[in-house]
């Protein structure tokens, strides 16, 4: 997969654009990136696409640009030049796909059924949007057709929000899901930019699903372990379960047999996504020591460490 949509995949949403006012486009990148989404799909649905991916590309430069709804060759190379990193179109034109792969541009045509996921396979793709989504059969459509593709992922659009994206997230064939409930037209005809931001903030943590897994406690030895274990059993019946390094108290409480990470102890927090939470939380300037990454059997991570201690506990994520 090209780097661009490696990118995309970290991310997990991007938000769907269209501009009637490039001057516009300046405060609402603005908004997507305080709300945590460095990207955007700016359609070529109007006047000002190509104004406003110039805009956007030139003051944020950390922003990943797309530009949506392209079905011409002159409209590639008017995004391109404009700044857009990837180019989107709702259907699958074979002359704009082969141009954008001659050229070497990320291209995510538009696809609705097996046959356009065929075409895209014979051009040499091994992503391909999904549109309109809910429409189109939704996540379960999709299911459906990753059985004889099983090499092709999907960014479906259209009909996705708040209450449906993880269904979608949560199939790993889905690369990321295109959305405009947080950007609304009338949020941008009104200038409503703080609200952009906020509905930004709220999709970010809606996908990621932040919750408490447990509390490790770090003990001074094993017996001392084994008797905060039981304290916690007698006071609350929480069942032993006895581990290598460490004994839990029910399913919340980790008693370390020695002191481990943290000055106190550690907290792990499971995510809905590992990868993607990496990616944001680095995003925001913290750090993860590698050290500490552990992986599955597939090389998949299901935890890792962040650096530093939050009030005298190491945090580390885990994957849900």
């Amino acid at each position: 997969m090209q780097t661009v949509l490696e990118e995309i995949s970290r991310i997990g949403i991007v938000p769907v654009i269209a501009l009637d006012r490039a001057a516009d486009a300046e405060p609402l990148a603005k908004a997507l990136c305080d709300g945590g989404l460095p990207c955007a799909e700016v359609t070529f649905r109007t006047a000002a696409a190509e104004e406003s991916i110039r805009i956007i590309s030139q003051k944020f430069p950390q922003m990943l640009v797309c530009a949506g709804t392209v079905l011409t060759t002159d409209q590639v190379d008017r995004a391109v030049n404009a700044g857009a990193k990837c180019i989107v179109s709702p259907g699958l034109n074979p002359k704009v796909v082969k141009y954008c792969v001659e050229k070497n541009i990320p291209v995510v045509p538009g696809t609705a059924n097996p046959s356009d996921v065929e075409q895209a396979l014979e051009l040499g793709l091994e992503v391909v949007k999904f549109f309109p989504a809910e429409a189109a059969g939704g996540i379960k459509m999709i299911k459906a057709m990753s059985g004889p593709y099983v090499n092709m992922k999907f960014m479906p659009t259209g009909g996705i929000n708040a209450d449906n994206l993880n269904d979608y997230l949560s199939f790993k064939k889905i690369v990321a899901c295109g959305g405009s409930w947080m950007v609304s037209k009338d949020l941008i005809a009104a200038g409503d930019f703080e609200k952009i931001t906020s509905l930004t903030r709220e999709a970010v943590r809606n996908m990621l699903g932040f919750e408490v897994a447990h509390i490790g406690i770090n003990a001074a030895d094993e017996n001392s372990a084994d008797k905060l274990a039981d304290d916690f059993g007698g006071l609350f019946g929480f069942a032993r379960k006895m581990g290598n390094s460490s004994i839990f108290a029910g399913s919340g409480i980790e008693i370390m047999k020695s002191p481990y990470k943290g000055t106190n102890g550690h907290i792990g927090i499971r995510t809905n996504y590992i990868e993607r939470a990496i990616y944001h939380l680095e995003k925001r300037g913290y750090e993860f020591d590698e050290s500490t990454r552990k992986t599955n059997a597939k090389g998949e991570t299901t935890a890792i460490y962040l650096k530093g201690d939050f009030g005298g506990f190491a945090v580390h994520l885990v994957q849900k």
